[in-house]
């Protein structure tokens, strides 16, 4: 003889229902409020709202067309949508992937380097992007504007690319020895800094400018030296890099290296530095109040200055995954613009290692798709940067997304705060 299980009393099935529907709600409600997960896609859309734009006016040829927008109005507006639409069909295709080159793959008249090429260019421009936004992020955290990223990339770069052609040692421990030099080039020039507002302070903004004027600079002067400057060549340019010391990449024509898999590693670290060891825990409570920490016993000066010794190490690390990875060699312009694109970058990831990351993977996209909008449509590369400079513009002013799109208080509800505090 079998018993049956007692069934649940209704009391109990209704309470259960009614929670469920309660989180559901819940979730729901605070999904069109001014969370940072809303608002950054929201402010990500109206970016691409004014991009597409400034799109059709700087076409002559569909602007043309709004003259006698009242007698034909289909002209105009045909017009436009065929230029936006190819426009940002050209910067998915060359950010992620061509659907034509990913159907010839399969029907095997493509090969996959080419169908992996828009990855392969996102992620090598996002690869130092990443280390110089957790070097303005980690700083941002402790309390500091380490707007000097750019001066710590290049001397990373150059600490880098002499270690990488002056010193002769074996595959594997030379690319080690070289990202050591770049980490601590870098690390080097946020001591200074760091030092001037711990014993002085000196603001960081004003010190770390100078000291981007001073690398840039030394750089210049450096490359048209002897024993530095290729003496195969007339210009401002070194030697290369030994092939020992440059980040192992996908086959070519993919750029992809090593690189980005470093930048994962690292921003792991930098999310258990900040969150879990006792020096993060320091820098945190130092940047939310300085007087506070030195009432619990920290020492503030001390925070500072290995705060921005560990930054600059960050910058150095991105300069020499610049130098090691993508240029082999030191010009003039080797750093780019990295150093102050990671304040962007750290931004729009709003100073979260993880947030850093994936913000840079956007930026990373951006640039890999305005150079292929630029050959194919002939949209300015500049357009990509007025896009990027407005996703950081709306990021800035959540007030003005909220406005705009009448969101909700996150804070007016638990789900709606805890996803406020970021990725």
């Amino acid at each position: 003889m079998t018993t049956e299980a007692p069934a649940a009393p209704p009391e109990k099935e209704k309470a259960k229902e009614e929670k469920e529907e309660s989180f559901l709600g819940l979730f729901l409600h605070n999904l069109w409020s001014a969370n940072t997960v809303t608002v950054t896609i929201l402010s990500i859309f109206l970016a691409l709202v004014i991009g597409a734009v400034l799109i059709v006016v700087s076409d002559s040829a569909v602007l043309s067309t709004f003259s006698y927008f009242t007698a034909r109005p289909s002209d105009a507006l045909t017009g436009s949508w065929d230029l936006i639409s190819r426009a940002y069909a050209d910067l998915f295709k060359g950010a992620i992937f061509d659907p034509a080159a990913i159907q010839a793959l399969f029907n095997g008249t493509g090969d996959w380097k080419t169908a992996l090429n828009p990855l392969s260019e996102t992620l090598t421009y996002a690869a130092p992007l990443v280390f110089t936004g957790l070097s303005v992020a980690l700083a941002f955290r402790g309390g500091l504007f380490n707007i000097g990223g750019q001066g710590q990339a290049v001397i990373g770069c150059i600490t880098a690319g002499v270690a990488g052609f002056a010193i002769g040692l074996p595959a594997g421990l030379h690319l080690v020895v070289a990202l050591a030099a770049g980490l601590i080039g870098g690390a080097l020039w946020g001591f200074l800094p760091g030092l001037l507002k711990a014993r002085t302070g000196a603001h960081e903004v004003i010190t770390t400018i100078m000291l981007n004027y001073t690398a840039t600079l030394f750089l210049g002067w450096l490359i048209l030296q002897n024993g530095i400057r290729d003496p195969e060549r007339t210009d401002a340019i070194s030697k290369t890099v030994d092939s020992s010391a440059i980040l192992p990449a996908m086959p070519a024509p993919l750029r992809v290296h090593l690189g980005i898999v470093l930048a994962v590693i690292v921003t792991a670290g930098v999310a258990w530095l900040i969150n879990r060891s006792s020096f993060g825990f320091e820098l945190r409570a130092v940047g939310v109040n300085q007087n506070a920490a030195k009432t619990a016993g920290m020492s503030v000066a001390k925070t500072y200055t290995m705060l921005m010794v560990v930054a600059g190490g960050l910058a150095g690390l991105g300069g020499a995954v610049q130098v090691l990875g993508t240029a082999d060699k030191l010009t003039g312009q080797v750093a780019g613009n990295i150093g102050f694109d990671g304040l962007l970058v750290a931004l729009l990831g709003r100073n979260k290692p993880w947030g850093t990351l994936f913000a840079a993977i956007l930026y990373g996209a951006l640039r890999a798709g305005g150079n292929l909008m630029q050959v194919d449509v002939g949209i300015s590369l500049e357009l990509v940067t007025v896009l990027q400079a407005l996703i950081v513009i709306f990021i800035a002013a959540p007030a003005l997304v909220k406005a705009i799109f009448q969101l909700r208080d996150a804070r007016s509800a638990r789900l709606g705060t805890s996803m406020a505090k970021g990725w």
